[in-house]
């Protein structure tokens, strides 16, 4: 079949040897590069575990819950497709095996297969490919990249290969590639790159049917010519087509790395389309450089729950660094686990940081930890900023040491609480069941004109993203206003309150969204860019 420049390429990201190698950001990377080149780009990733979304599961197994305008739970890479590109990720931009499944299942209840025997081929991998096609079909992409999840020789991932394999017979090789990333181990005792672990890997991929045309290979040390063409020789891939990718010290770089190794007239001369004029300079200019060499460096608390896995915050940590770059600022962020404040002198930890962020969450572990150190920033003048939850502990200290609310809480841990400043919201009291049935995606908020956020949004209306089921409790509302916490932020209604601030205070921001999933490195999120400023004002009146 003759490559056709009116349909969408399809470019299949899939990952052998190990897991967490990078296919996200490397996919990510390959969209920006494309994006620089003038082409129309989207990212799907395609996640093998039966959960319909990652909405109900552990952070510690999965990483936080990326949420989508309209209103989707994702896996945390679609964070890093929206960091990189243009284009906006929907709930069609992630599929999960449990969503095939729900599908299938859902129409054989309805009599759609009129009485066959529902099976993996070609029930499973037709629905597979009926979503990858309806993206391509509902907005016009020049390329559409599929990340596949998991390790090639995973039982889990066999129906989106072989749903892929087929895939590419029927568009044909020039409108659907494969690209295969894989790691090249360094034996440090030997001084050796070794590529066995790639050939096996390719051997593996090719066993199911599918030939990588380009391989993306993680090393730590340079690849020579000599082990490309080894790798080129053994795995039936032409050696220009072995692209290097070496350890980096940020993710940012990466596009750079890419283009370098001509990655994308590789992917453009397969598919038959002629590759732009455009480059990175301008990523490397507002991106890379502020990077690398930063006018200033601050330290920001970050008092979380899960601060000991990375990726539980990876938005959160990721938007304080588009802040600094914002700043020509380097960030240095200390984890704290709520935990530890909750018996200890917060003075102890927090002492010496230039500014307190507190991340959303949920239950009770924790929290009174989160409460104190909303308790430091307002009595200290630390800048704070507080994040869904965090801006509910900032509400609830506030009434229980200002307002003078004694044992004031939130119902989500007490709902017998005298004062319930954090309450259930209306439509979530009928709601049983957990999975995507929160307050979900993108809505309006009315921002007050002469306050923090408005300063920093210069807007009298924007949109925000949301996950949670309780807010602000507006019975309280007239009692924390009189003592100085002003409301900045409401909904159209003026029913939910969306922003909270305090007036006797350098900088001191509580938002019941989530800014962190709107930042890019290149347009840093308002709020964030404005926290970052406050901290380095503090930072350098102490010199």
């Amino acid at each position: 079949m003759a490559s056709d420049p009116k349909i969408s390429k399809y470019l299949f990201v899939t990952g052998g040897v190990v897991s967490s190698l990078g296919k996200g950001v490397a996919s990510a990377s390959l969209g920006k590069l494309l994006e620089a080149r003038g082409f129309r780009v989207t990212i799907i990733k395609c996640d093998p575990y039966l959960n319909v979304d990652p909405g109900t599961m552990n952070p510690y197994q999965h990483g936080e819950v990326y949420v989508t305008q309209d209103g989707a739970e994702t896996d945390l890479d679609l964070g890093h497709y929206e960091r990189f590109i243009s284009s906006t990720m929907t709930a069609a931009n992630n599929i999960t095996a449990g969503k095939i499944y729900h599908s299938v299942i859902t129409k054989e209840r309805r009599g759609e297969y009129l009485g066959a025997t529902v099976q993996v081929i070609p029930h499973v991998t037709d629905e597979i490919k009926g979503f990858l096609r309806r993206i391509s079909a509902e907005k016009t992409y020049d390329f559409v990249i599929c990340e596949i999840g998991g390790t090639v020789g995973d039982i889990e991932s066999l129906p989106f290969l072989e749903a892929i394999r087929q895939f590419r017979q029927e568009l044909g090789r020039e409108n659907a590639i494969d690209i295969h990333l894989t790691l090249i181990p360094y034996i440090r005792t030997a001084d050796e790159l070794k590529t066995k672990p790639t050939q096996h890997s390719v051997g593996k991929l090719r066993e199911i049917g599918i030939q990588p045309d380009i391989l993306l290979c993680r090393t730590e040390k340079p690849l020579s010519l000599d082990l490309r063409k080894k790798i080129s020789l053994f795995c039936n891939v032409a050696v220009e087509q072995v692209i290097a990718i070496p350890d980096v010290d940020d993710i940012y770089k990466v596009p750079l790395i890419l283009e370098k190794e001509g990655l994308d007239r590789i992917v453009t001369r397969l598919v038959g389309l002629k590759c732009g004029g455009g480059n990175l300079n301008d990523w490397k200019t507002r991106v890379i450089d502020k990077i690398e060499a930063p006018a200033h460096r601050i330290q920001i608390a970050v008092v979380g729950k899960y601060t000991e896995l990375q990726d539980a915050y990876k938005s959160i940590y990721e938007a304080l660094k588009h802040g600094g770059i914002a700043n020509n600022c380097a960030i240095d962020i200390l984890k704290i686990d709520s935990g530890t404040l909750v018996d200890n002198n917060p003075n102890e930890l927090l002492s010496g940081v230039d500014g307190i962020l507190i991340p959303g969450g949920f239950g009770d572990r924790g929290l009174e930890g989160k409460i104190k150190a909303a308790q430091y920033a307002r009595e200290n003048k630390v800048p704070y900023f507080g994040v869904c939850l965090g801006m509910q502990c900032a509400v609830i200290e506030f009434a229980r040491n200002v307002c003078k609310m004694t044992g004031a809480n939130t119902a989500e841990i007490n709902p017998k609480v005298a004062f319930p400043v954090i309450h259930l919201m209306e439509d979530q009291k009928k709601v049983t069941d957990k999975g995507g049935s929160m307050r979900l995606g993108s809505y309006i908020c009315k921002v007050k004109s002469g306050t923090v956020a408005h300063r920093a949004y210069h807007k009298n209306e924007i949109q925000e993203r949301h996950r949670h089921r309780y807010e602000y409790n507006n019975k309280y509302k007239v009692k924390m206003e009189q003592h100085g916490m002003t409301i900045s932020g409401v909904s159209p209604n003026g029913r939910l309150v969306e922003i909270i601030e305090l007036q006797d205070h350098p900088w001191f921001v509580g938002c019941q969204f989530h800014p962190e999933f709107q930042s890019k490195p290149d347009h840093p999120h308002p709020l964030f860019r404005d926290f970052i400023k406050a901290a380095l004002k503090k930072r350098l009146k102490l010199k």
